[in-house]
């Protein structure tokens, strides 16, 4: 039942909008496609695999890339450099030329690494080709954190998929700042029950005191 509040706002009841929800039909393979979409699209080869099996859901891109592209970020995350540079040039030769930012720091991040490995006659070596961006090396040592790697991983992977003229981001995430924006939207003009916590999706029997934000 609908009544109005001393806000002026529209309210909602908690059992009027749970009966609204359970009347709104989703189809499972829209949702397995969402879901293989975002397995491909963030390079969860072996998972994507198993979901086809599972789920009969076709991915919109030959999984055997998806496989090569994993092995390459795999090689960036444990800081294999030069394997990353090698397997990214035998899939596409173009995507380091086109992508000369990736290139520097894939490059230097092997440099830094020989440094810390205390291998710096190698690393003056391989510094050689281009001795002024080496100067600035002493600023890039944060790419050694965990943080500054996963944003390395991050654009080699829309990297390799720009390449390969498939979407750089999986559309789930897309579809949630969507919900977030909608709800905070209809928040202004009406009171019903929010959902505040994207992991779980429940229903608050209560109204979320905060807008959500992605």
């Amino acid at each position: 039942m609908d009544a109005a509040g001393p806000s002026s706002k529209r309210v909602i009841m908690y059992r009027e909008w749970e009966r609204r929800l359970e009347d709104v039909r989703i189809r499972d393979a829209d949702v397995n496609k969402l879901v293989m979409n975002y397995l491909v699209t963030e390079g969860y080869a072996e998972a994507a695999e198993k979901f086809q099996i599972e789920s009969g859901t076709e991915p919109d891109i030959d999984l055997a890339t998806v496989f090569e592209r994993r092995a390459v970020l795999r090689a960036v995350e444990s800081c294999y450099r030069k394997e990353a540079i090698e397997k990214l040039n035998r899939l596409d030769p173009m995507i380091l030329v086109m992508n000369r930012q990736i290139d520097f720091r894939l490059q230097h991040q092997r440099m830094i690494e020989m440094i810390h490995a205390g291998e710096m006659e190698m690393a003056l070596l391989y510094a050689i080709d281009f001795l002024k961006e080496f100067i600035r090396t002493t600023t890039l040592f944060p790419l050694l954190g965990p943080s500054q790697r996963l944003k390395l991983v991050s654009q080699v992977n829309a990297a390799i998929l720009t390449s390969q003229n498939h979407e750089k981001e999986p559309k789930l995430p897309t579809l949630l700042k969507m919900l977030i924006c909608i709800q905070n939207e209809l928040d202004e003009n009406a009171a019903f029950p929010l959902v505040c916590d994207l992991m779980t999706t429940e229903l608050p029997d209560t109204a979320c005191p905060y807008h959500l934000s992605f």
